[in-house]
């Protein structure tokens, strides 16, 4: 099927470039590109793990904070009561 689309020119001219490399017509070149994008999509990522950020210190905090207390520090300065 025939269809026209607007590449920019740099791109394109980086396209012909890599088509001629490989000794393959720029549209082989495109259709793969897109074959590898759509295959890309379908597979499926590994979930999101956060990793641990906690830490051990000297006897934890300095001072057992109330949470009215934490969440004054936290919004100190933003408007906050």
């Amino acid at each position: 099927m025939k269809t026209t689309v607007e590449i920019a020119d740099g791109l394109l001219a980086q396209a012909k470039a890599a088509a001629a490399r490989r000794k393959v017509p720029l549209r082989e070149l495109i259709e793969e590109g897109l074959r590898h994008e759509l295959e890309r999509d379908e597979t499926p990522k590994p979930p999101f793990q956060l990793k641990d950020g906690s830490f051990y210190g000297r006897g934890g905090m300095v001072k057992d904070f109330t949470w009215p207390e934490i969440r004054a520090m936290i919004y100190e300065g933003r408007g906050g009561e």
